[in-house]
């Protein structure tokens, strides 16, 4: 009898378990002498860069890292920070990269949490790193990264390994332990703990895997881009787009830190092509003085992430270049998940109307299986009408497993089978998505629900106004309304008055600003605005 379909299984000819640690050795056979890695003065191709990760997991091997162990990384954007994407799970471990403006309490917890074997620590965090060991009992080995570039180099007199030592010292001919289950666990991101301790959000192989594959798709990558790395690497691993660049076999520029003047020169001097930054970052190019500036006579493509983007914004970035795709997602999953897909009808629409449209989160990305804005009460779809506010599900490969030890969460992110985001949008008539706000964030005043994005897009289009967010502020007639921070522009200056008329005239009275306050706004390493500050400060 004939075997059917269903009795046929897999086997080592047919089935192999998808890792991005897989890039790296395609790249290296095929384009290993390509260039890598661009750091200051430092160069590696690519066949070099496979050799230095292979070293670095082979030396981890001989610490007493292996399977299932968590290896933190507490650095800048170096090439460190990059190899150890391949490096630790070379190694079978997991790969904890670690927000390097935490609190010495917070990673404590983190790497308490995660039961960090191993710490990598660039040398300028060390006593960052001191404070947070300090408060915890297992030690983890220490792993110290020595940037001659760095600007601050403070004294360590704790017992370390040298990174570079630890690269000199490995096998070259490591052979790697082999993956048996692409749900192997990649990665462990944690959330940024806004309400509470951070959550620990778990990534296998497989799900890097397609995020890698989906962004080729989704941005269009050609081979061989020129990659500014901004993004932290410590956000979502980057985007996971050291993992993406390397399938590319592209050339990636590390940036230690960040300031608008640099980045111009980074992006002129090393003919970049792409690069990804959080709307705030787009504003300060935008706002930087004139001196700084510079325009380019061929497009440079970029990924914007992390929160709405005023269409105001995304308008400013044609005067560099710049061709902007705006994405949505979280560290739940893996990164960007939506996007917003240019279409060629657009390009009749005045630059301000499409600046708007690419506003939007727009469409899924090609690993996404679907994604849903459901009435919380109905679980049903809401309708396609630009009204109706909801909140966006999603199901697909690039969701995380669940949070590390936290079942209780993991199972109400994962309700109905669904990943729910706590993100409240519409749907548009084209079908593409909207953000309205986090749930969080919406306000509700005198029973009428009022978009914080809404009222900061328009605030953005006054002309003194560098950045701007809006939270609730109560009130006793109305038992909230909204409250508008404000940071200026460079020599612009504003009453808060003239804030409140011109918001006035774009937007419903109930929906404008009953209080501007001026100053400089607080953000994240990964350029959001930390309206959970704002509100204290109201308070």
């Amino acid at each position: 009898m004939k075997k059917t379909s269903k009795e046929l299984g897999y086997n080592k000819a047919n089935y192999v378990p998808l890792t991005p640690i897989s890039f790296l050795h395609r790249t290296a056979d095929i384009y290993g002498e390509r260039e890598a890695i661009i750091y200051g003065d430092k160069r590696y191709n690519w066949k070099q860069c496979r050799e230095r990760c292979i070293r670095i997991a082979s030396s981890l091997v001989k610490s007493g890292i292996g399977l299932g162990d968590t290896v933190a990384v507490l650095a800048f954007n170096t090439p460190e920070m990059f190899e150890s994407h391949f490096a630790v799970p070379m190694t079978g471990a997991v790969l904890n990269t670690i927000n390097t403006r935490l609190d010495a309490d917070t990673v404590a917890y983190i790497l308490e949490f995660g039961n960090a074997k191993a710490l990598i620590v660039d040398r300028e965090l060390f006593p960052l790193a001191e404070k947070a060991l300090a408060q915890i009992e297992l030690k983890p080995v220490l792993i110290l990264i020595d940037d001659e570039t760095a600007e601050v180099k403070p004294s360590v007199d704790q017992d370390v390994m040298d990174y570079e030592e630890l690269v000199n010292s490995g096998d070259p001919d490591f052979s790697c332990p082999q993956l048996e289950d692409e749900w192997q666990t990649l990665a462990l991101n944690f959330t940024s703990g806004t309400t509470g301790r951070p959550k620990g959000v778990v990534y296998h192989h497989r799900g890097a895997y397609l995020m890698s594959m989906g962004t080729v798709a989704g941005w269009e990558l050609p081979r061989h881009p020129r990659y500014l790395y901004c993004v932290p690497m410590f956000h979502c691993n980057g985007w996971c787009h050291a993992w993406t660049m390397t399938l590319m076999a592209g050339t990636i520029v590390c940036m230690r830190s960040f300031s608008p003047k640099l980045m111009f020169e980074l992006l002129e001097c090393h003919q970049i092509t792409h690069f990804g930054g959080a709307p705030v970052v787009l504003n300060m190019l935008a706002n930087a003085p004139e001196g700084e500036q510079k325009r380019f006579d061929r497009s440079i493509k970029v990924i914007t992430a992390g929160a709405p983007p005023p269409a105001k914004v995304l308008e400013s970035m044609k005067k560099f270049g710049f061709e902007v795709m705006h994405v949505y997602g979280l560290t739940e999953t893996y990164g960007h998940i939506q996007q917003s897909s240019l279409q060629e009808e657009w390009l009749n629409e005045s630059q301000t109307r499409q600046a708007e449209l690419l506003a939007r989160q727009g469409v899924r990305f090609p690993m996404m299986e679907s994604v849903r804005v459901i009435d919380p009460q109905t679980k049903e779809s809401v309708p396609v009408d630009g009204e109706t506010v909801g909140e966006i599900v999603m199901r697909g490969n690039t969701v995380m497993k669940g949070y590390l030890n936290n079942d209780k969460a993991t199972a109400e992110v994962f309700e109905d089978g669904w990943f729910h985001s706590g993100d409240l949008a519409v749907v548009q008539s084209d079908g593409y998505i909207q953000i309205k706000d986090r749930a969080k964030d919406i306000i509700i005043s005198g029973g009428e629900n009022i978009s914080s994005v809404e009222v900061e897009n328009v605030l953005y289009r006054h002309h003194a106004v560098g950045e701007a967010a809006v939270v609730a502020m109560p009130d006793d007639t109305w038992g909230e309304v909204p409250c508008a921070f404000i940071e200026l522009k460079p020599g612009e200056t504003a009453e808060a008055e003239q804030i409140i008329e011109f918001c006035t005239e774009h937007i419903a009275r109930f929906k404008r600003p009953k209080k501007v306050i001026f100053g400089p706004l607080p953000k994240t390493a990964t350029g959001k605005i930390q309206k959970h500050e704002l509100r204290q400060r109201i308070i």
